[in-house]
């Protein structure tokens, strides 16, 4: 049987890229887990370096503008590890109307990111 996703309520502290970013997470009864690095399911940003350098960036200030600093929802993918040892995460944010937008969804809209098989 697959385990349920597990959702978490978490503060992103920094976005290093398009599709990475690091959350201090609520695990309840008081318990969280500081600096936790996210790496955003589903999708692939450009990177800030290299031949991607300028569109990496334009996609890392995107996404730094919608949720540093934010309270955001965090609903991680079977509690797996990338391949690069980073926790795999749909992340969620509220937005001015209060309604809830999945920010990997957001990026590809924007055209900031690409769907991604992994």
């Amino acid at each position: 049987m697959d385990k349920e996703p597990y959702v978490y309520n978490a503060n992103v502290v920094s976005v290093y890229d398009g599709d990475t970013i690091t959350v201090d997470i609520d695990l309840g009864l008081s318990t969280f887990v500081k600096g936790e690095k996210i790496r955003l399911h589903r999708i692939n940003a450009p990177e800030v370096r290299g031949k991607e350098k300028e569109m990496g960036k334009k996609s890392r200030d995107f996404l730094r503008g919608i949720i540093l600093g934010r309270d955001v929802l965090i609903q991680t993918i079977k509690d797996k590890k990338g391949k690069y040892g980073r926790y795999l995460g749909e992340i969620w944010y509220k937005n001015d109307d209060g309604k809830y937008v999945n920010v990997n969804d957001l990026m590809v809209k924007k055209k900031f990111a690409i769907l991604k098989s992994y």
